[in-house]
């Protein structure tokens, strides 16, 4: 079955009463017949039937064996990477969203984690970085927010050859442009809240493993954490999942025409975005994936234009979010990368000129006039 159509029919399944979509199960218990006759649902912390349902989609979309749903992004990867045994060295890419900075940075040493933060697409270099006590390798492809591509496929045999666990964060591209697991990743990690869901109405987080094994180790971490998806949510990001695959080409169709605009502006330095044939990842982009998504990030050669255009926006929203059908503009300095020192994001070049857009569906030439008259109304 094509993705385009998995999305919308991803089991054979029958509801009850001949629902067409999901139900909310909107139940914290369920009642047994008895001891001999036990349904397959306890308690929703552990199941519930609506988040199976979708945890079974998002399970068939990335290829994997197991998927977990939890209540935010961010409990997805607290959760996942206690799959890796402390003390343990991580080496994760020097480019991630800034909750997962302050996660691994405040919190490593106190669950017994060290963390090396590098450019995991320089290959050498993640090589050097192995060590004896080194355990795992994390990775966002295309990164958060400067749009670096890490090859995944290579970085899984470098695991593999270390016997290192591999994670991927899939976030910006979502299953549908790029498929970690059968590439090489042990773990795919989403914020569901993102492209998945694509309406900016409800928190989620996925989990997906490999194998068997992985999945009963993550079984016992979803049900003692408990950061579960409720079912309101599950049903609303199953909702958003079934337009998955039109948003996405539209996204990205729309996302490269503001790119070439945004590169071609005199009052803008550099464009950040994976789908310029010149940028150096390119030729990894086009092996690994099918579409480019809707993230740009661009620097504009005045800090005084960044109060100015997001004063000035109309279509484009001031928001710190991204991936959803509405088109949002944010300075991560101040918002998504608020906790990370400032000598860390001035050295990668997120300063007070740097911005990061989430193109929307919108059609693209009104996003382009709405950048044309915040860029051009002067101070």
């Amino acid at each position: 079955m094509k993705i385009e159509t998995l999305c919308l029919h991803s089991s054979n399944e029958r509801h009850e009463y001949g629902c067409l979509t999901t139900p909310i199960y909107q139940a914290s218990t369920f009642v047994h017949a008895g001891v001999e006759d036990e349904s397959k649902y306890s308690y929703s912390r552990l199941a519930n039937p609506t988040r199976a349902h979708l945890e079974e989609l998002v399970k068939k979309l990335e290829d994997g064996e197991h998927c977990f749903a939890f209540s935010s992004g961010m409990a997805a990867i607290t959760t996942a990477i206690k799959l890796v045994k402390p003390p343990a060295h991580i080496i994760a890419s020097d480019d991630l969203y800034g909750g997962s900075i302050r996660l691994f940075i405040n919190d490593a040493l106190s669950y017994g984690y060290e963390f090396d933060f590098i450019d995991t697409s320089d290959l050498d270099l993640l090589k050097s970085k192995i060590r004896k006590d080194t355990k795992a390798i994390y990775i966002e492809t295309p990164s958060n927010p400067l749009m670096h591509v890490s090859d995944i496929k290579k970085i899984s045999k470098i695991a593999k050859d270390n016997n290192l666990l591999f994670f991927v964060d899939n976030t910006f591209l979502t299953p549908y442009y790029q498929k970690p697991i059968l590439l090489g990743a042990d773990v795919v990690i989403h914020s569901g809240t993102k492209f998945l869901g694509g309406h900016n109405d409800a928190l989620a987080g996925f989990v997906v493993v490999k194998d068997k094994k992985l999945g009963e180790a993550l079984a016992y971490l979803y049900k003692t954490v408990g950061a579960c998806l409720s079912p309101f949510d599950s049903f609303l990001i199953e909702r958003g999942i079934k337009t998955l695959p039109i948003r996405m080409d539209r996204i990205s169709e729309n996302a490269r025409k503001v790119a070439i605009w945004l590169r071609n502006n005199p009052k803008v330095n550099k464009v950040y975005y994976a789908g310029f044939e010149d940028n150096k990842d390119y030729n990894v982009s086009i092996k690994q994936s099918t579409g480019f998504g809707g993230m740009i990030s661009f620097e504009v050669k005045k800090s005084e234009y960044v109060s100015q255009i997001l004063r000035n926006v109309k279509v484009f929203q001031y928001a710190e979010s991204l991936g959803g059908v509405e088109s949002l503009i944010t300075f991560p300095k101040k918002q998504t990368h608020a906790d990370v020192k400032k000598e860390i994001l001035e050295a990668k070049g997120i300063n007070d000129r740097f911005l990061r857009i989430s193109v929307g569906i919108e059609n693209v030439e009104d996003l382009i006039e709405d950048l044309r008259q915040a860029f051009e109304d002067e101070i």
